[in-house]
């Protein structure tokens, strides 16, 4: 018998990877949906017996699909595929009614586990990938999905250390050249003064440099939920400043690191410059930065005032090395 399966994902490439894992020997009728709307309409038009849905998305995220989908009693069982990790949204999830909840990048052999686990489907072929639909992947959305994979790390590990839940943007992913480096920071507003860390990294023919920009509205708070003495004094603010550049520096990398199988070093931060404006920060540094490859992520903590942006600075010269390595992942 037919098994009518939704895979629900803003990403091709996630949308690609969930399909390949798809058991062989499974009987599916699949549908795609690019964001929580589209999914919704596919579930209420019974193409959505089983779903893996992916939570942040525009239009409508995973978190309102689940409710709606609660609220209306739609048949469906719904396993959510994310690139957050956090406890919290695990545990939001299970009250809305998920079936389950599997980290991304996804895996054959967890997939097969859980849908054995729950009676979904047996498969005689565990670890066999499925016949790849053809599903276009540009660079920008296979980039996008590696950022939103490694960014969730990084929020996982902030979480963690400050037992705080910390919300996820959409990454966003573009070329750029340095004269478009400051509007390509949305969510900084042009008179908001930042104080701004950098730290190079360098891999097997990948280099760049990551850059933090914290607000300075943010700093007290982040030294209070740091349990840092003196949390309004200059050195707490250089404090803050380092200690979560390290963690959503490094575990982001760490992220990129895991998906692309390369190692990558870094040099150590380096403030660049304290209560300025953006416009001030890319003018005194941009001969550092040609032509770019830029994954933005803005962090901000729930129920407290911290704010912040990563932009992972990717050098012209390293796009022909992960152009290679992200073709490994789609194809």
């Amino acid at each position: 018998m037919t098994t009518k399966v939704l895979i629900c994902d803003d990403s091709s490439m996630a949308r690609k990877q969930m399909a390949r894992v798809l058991p062989k020997d499974w009987d599916v009728s699949l549908t795609f949906a690019n964001n929580g709307l589209e999914g919704l309409e596919a579930i209420k038009d019974g193409k959505g017996e089983v779903v893996f849905l992916d939570l942040t998305m525009p239009v409508m995220d995973g978190y309102q699909v689940l409710a709606t989908v609660q609220k209306l009693d739609l048949p469906s069982l719904i396993i959510v595929v994310s690139g957050d990790i956090q406890l919290q949204a695990f545990q939001r999830v299970k009250s809305l009614g998920a079936l389950d909840f599997i980290q991304k990048p996804i895996s054959s052999d967890t997939l097969n586990n859980t849908l054995q686990e729950y009676g979904i489907f047996t498969s005689s072929a565990v670890g066999e990938l499925s016949d790849t639909p053809m599903l276009k992947v540009d660079l920008r959305d296979a980039c996008q999905e590696i950022a939103n994979v490694a960014m969730g790390r990084a929020a996982d590990l902030l979480a963690k250390l400050l037992d705080v839940y910390v919300l996820l943007p959409i990454p966003t992913v573009n070329v750029l050249e340095v004269s478009e480096l400051t509007m390509a920071l949305k969510a900084t507003e042009e008179n908001q003064q930042v104080s701004a860390l950098c730290q190079g990294f360098i891999g097997a023919g990948i280099a760049g440099e990551a850059l933090l920009l914290f607000h300075d509205s943010s700093f007290e708070d982040m030294a209070k939920l740091m349990g840092i003495k003196n949390p309004d004094s200059s050195q707490a603010e250089i404090e803050v400043l380092i200690d979560t550049g390290n963690v959503l520096i490094g575990a982001f990398l760490n992220g990129i690191s895991a998906q692309l199988d390369m190692p990558f070093n870094q040099s150590h931060p380096v403030v660049l410059g304290r209560h300025c404006t953006v416009n001030e920060l890319i003018h005194d540094n941009a001969e550092k930065w040609q032509r770019t490859l830029a994954m933005e992520i803005n962090y901000r903590i729930k129920d407290h005032n911290i704010q912040c942006d990563l932009l992972m600075l990717f050098t012209e010269e390293s796009m022909p090395t992960l152009t290679n390595k992200i073709s490994y992942l789609i194809d």
